[in-house]
């Protein structure tokens, strides 16, 4: 893999990680659109480049993790960081369980084009249906809603089972984690820094465990140059989108986000009419 393929699949990671249009589907395009041939190495690196978008919502809510972490070692003068990240914690266990027994056969049997063209209708159909049921209550924004501070385990272990349902690639773990977040009755900025900062936990695990697994082939295969070059980039681009989302999210609501993953749908399916085959 060149530098400038590296840059690339950093641009896609980055601009996708935290927007509910599945990172894995767009890097899955990428990887044909640039000729890269599928290979462990190469599926793994599609995994550790979301470092790169980790440490930018690191960066963007070091107050709240800093918060958390006080409240991890002085539960009784801060209770409230305490409470968030017991919820993270919560909200992580399923995905921990369940990923443990289901990583490898879903990478084996959905990790394809066609599976991806599923779940991007599927989910864009899900998120238009939720935005005309919530305008039908007159909230459409879905601005109202219990804020972080107030958040329940229930409400967290919500959440982390709908996180499960994004181990489909093409669903999106922002999207099942924000739409958790909604369902469990979070207001829209609550479900979204929450989905952020269970995406540290989540995406660092995933991280960690493909780099230990994978790390010297990895090393082989792509090269420590294309790997900090793609890692970086994904780090800058995230920075921007999930900076662009947040802003978007204060005005309007999720429907863009449907509309773009049916067309991305169209897209995959020509793609795949003419030959995309991974």
């Amino acid at each position: 893999m060149t530098i400038q393929q590296s840059l690339i699949l950093g641009l896609v990671e980055g601009l996708t990680e935290y927007l509910p249009v599945s990172s894995t589907g767009h890097l899955i395009i990428t990887q044909y659109l640039l000729g890269l041939k599928e290979s462990a190495a190469l599926d793994a690196y599609s995994v550790c480049i979301q470092s790169g978008a980790i440490l930018a919502v690191l960066n963007l809510y070091f107050a709240r993790v800093k918060q958390m972490w006080s409240g991890v070692w002085h539960p009784q003068q801060n209770s409230t960081g305490f409470h968030l990240a017991l919820n993270l914690l919560l909200g992580f266990l399923p995905a921990m369980i369940i990923g443990f027994f289901l990583a490898g056969p879903i990478k084996d049997y959905l990790f394809n084009a066609e599976t991806v063209l599923i779940t991007w209708a599927l989910g864009g159909i899900v998120i238009l249906l939720f935005v005309r049921y919530n305008m039908k209550k007159g909230n459409g924004r879905c601005h109202t809603g219990i804020e972080l501070e107030d958040m329940s385990w229930k409400q967290a272990l919500t959440v982390g089972f709908m996180q499960c349902i994004a181990m489909c690639p093409g669903t999106s773990r922002s999207l099942m984690t924000m739409l958790g977040g909604l369902v469990a009755g979070l207001s829209m900025a609550a479900a979204v820094e929450f989905s952020f900062l269970l995406g540290l936990i989540t995406l660092s695990a995933a991280t960690v465990y493909d780099f230990m697994k994978f790390g010297d082939s990895m090393v082989n295969e792509i090269g420590w140059g294309a790997m900090i070059a793609g890692t970086f980039m994904s780090w800058l681009s995230a920075i921007i989108a999930v900076k662009w989302m947040v802003g978007y999210l204060k005005k309007h609501g999720l429907a863009l986000f449907g509309w773009y993953r049916i067309a991305a749908a169209i897209v995959m399916l020509v793609l795949i009419l003419n030959g995309l085959t991974v």
